[in-house]
């Protein structure tokens, strides 16, 4: 019965977001997406030290270097110095022809704010995943903190605990303007041992579907 209102919830909520995606894209100039309309993007690499104490995710667990791809962008595209939501989107290389993505927000970064998207007036401003995943030790988050203009701290709790280190992240070269990647972590899952609860899906697949629908119907 839970699992049920859960999913209801999920999907009226993903209606909702997709309706907004529309009214959002109506207002934007033809070909242009409808959130993160603008938005640099780097070569990086992430560090990861491994962690002391194992909790079934290699990705956390293991120590090892990431290629990755990144992008830095504001959620609406509002001008500076108006507030933003801040976006922080990485692709992880996994293998050679493989990739995970991963998509941040502004936040806040105690137990409660983590979860609550807020528009930041710079980039200085902390960013985690929103929505946790399902792991081996319950639902957890990834959240970056940025460091200097060129890096930033990737860090993983779960729900209602303190933050773990994950990793450094450092852009090492920008990208060509007209590179274009199209981040989603549905159809691009992260890790072993990191999945996407169900409720999460179908909260998102609605306004991702529709922000590719609509990409695609302004380029014809």
């Amino acid at each position: 019965m839970a699992n049920s209102v859960i999913t209801t919830a999920a999907d009226l909520a993903g209606r909702a977001l997709a309706s907004l995606t529309t009214g959002v894209a109506a207002l934007r100039p033809p070909g242009e997406k409808p959130l993160h309309p603008e938005g640099e993007m780097y070569a990086g690499r992430l560090v990861r030290p491994g962690s002391s104490t194992p909790i079934g995710v290699p990705w956390i667990d293991d120590n090892g270097e990431d290629e990755v791809t990144v992008r830095i962008s504001r959620a609406i595209g509002l001008p500076h110095p108006l507030p933003d939501v801040q976006g922080l989107a990485l692709r992880v290389r996994t293998g050679r022809t493989t990739y995970g993505d991963v998509l941040l927000a502004s936040t806040g970064w105690d137990a409660l704010s983590r979860h609550l998207l807020m528009p930041a007036w710079n980039a200085h401003w902390p960013l985690t995943t929103l929505l946790p995943y399902r792991s081996p030790v319950g639902p957890l988050v990834i959240g970056a903190r940025p460091v200097d203009v060129r890096g930033y701290q990737l860090c993983w709790a779960t729900v209602g605990r303190e933050w773990h280190p994950l990793g450094d992240l450092t852009l090492e070269m920008p990208l060509p303007e007209d590179t274009e990647v199209s981040f989603d972590p549905i159809l691009n899952p992260l890790a072993a041992g990191l999945q996407q609860y169900t409720w999460v899906e179908r909260l998102r697949e609605q306004s991702y579907a529709t922000a590719r629908r609509l990409r695609r119907a302004s380029r014809v």
